[in-house]
């Protein structure tokens, strides 16, 4: 598994390696005497977290700060300034200059370990999270996947599409297909976490594709009721005209004109039930497929894989 890269700036040898005993254990870390040369290791390394002193010479921790927060390509990267100024004007100044954290010395290496991980959740979380949805993205499915079958207990994985979605996107626009994703996650998401509670999870892989992961006794009754929710308020996507049709009009993704009914959303139900799950990439397949073949039937529907290892 990788480990997380932090970068340590301080021109205190000892303080670096008190940081290094402390967070060697967990992360892998890279050091630096002064800001310039922090500046060097994150264009070099790209670390996932930076712990800065205060006054440094050449380049001191606040000019640091602005010099990572200028480059697009670093900007994100989350700052704990680590200092022994404690007064108040010191740390609104650390802050101001773009430090996510500021932690006085002496410091305790529980806290700081805790501060660390922290920070490091909320920026994987803030960075995958769909722009549209703010649900997670990819790499959190992913890990979240990876969790469950690590776990070896049993499972269910919903892959839910919606169904002549571009067709209604290139005539309504996409503001208004804004509006439809952003229901459908909020469909999925109340119903999910009804349903299952602490042990929900939803995702949004981008675009109209969702996930949904679940015990797998309650994976069937979940998915016909997020279809059911999903029916009832589908025609309130449409005009007046092209709800009474039942359709519209449009081009398929080969360019055709096509009628097409009112949208209409698949599920594919993954279980780990009647398959040997071992890695991730196995219910992305396994899903893809099952969504191909509920797209084929004509009407909101779930299917879950029968197949048995």
């Amino acid at each position: 598994m990788r480990r997380e890269k932090i970068l340590t700036i301080d021109d205190d040898s000892d303080i670096l390696d008190v940081l290094a005993i402390t967070l060697s254990d967990t992360y892998e870390v890279i050091a630096a005497n002064n800001g310039k040369e922090g500046l060097d290791l994150v264009r070099s390394k790209n670390p996932d977290l930076i712990i800065t002193d205060y006054n440094m010479p050449v380049m001191t921790g606040p000019e640091f700060c602005k010099e990572v927060r200028k480059d697009i390509l670093f900007r994100h990267i989350p700052i704990i300034m680590l200092t022994g100024k404690g007064e108040v004007k010191d740390m609104v100044f650390g802050i101001e200059s773009g430090a996510d954290d500021y932690i006085i010395k002496p410091f305790e290496p529980d806290t700081l370990l805790a501060r660390i991980r922290m920070i490091l959740r909320r920026t994987i979380m803030s960075l995958d999270a769909n722009p549209l949805t703010r649900l997670p993205g990819n790499t959190s499915i992913m890990d979240e996947l990876q969790s469950r079958i690590s776990l070896d207990k049993p499972f269910a994985v919903g892959y839910a599409d919606l169904d002549k979605f571009k067709i209604y996107n290139d005539k309504y626009g996409f503001e208004k297909g804004d509006e439809v994703i952003r229901t459908t996650a909020r469909i999925i998401v109340e119903n999910t976490n009804r349903a299952a509670g602490k042990d929900a999870f939803i995702g949004h892989i981008g675009g109209d594709d969702f996930v949904f992961i679940c015990d797998d006794a309650i994976a069937d009754q979940l998915s016909q009721t997020i279809i059911d929710e999903f029916d009832k308020t589908a025609p309130e996507f449409y005009n007046e005209t092209d709800r009474a049709a039942g359709y519209i009009i449009g081009k398929d993704r080969q360019g055709n004109e096509t009628k097409a009914g009112l949208m209409s959303l698949s599920i594919g139900i993954v279980s780990s039930v009647t398959q040997k799950i071992t890695h991730v990439a196995q219910v992305g397949e396994i899903g893809a497929e099952l969504k191909k073949f509920a797209k084929n039937i004509e009407k909101s529907n779930y299917v879950r894989d029968q197949r048995k290892t």
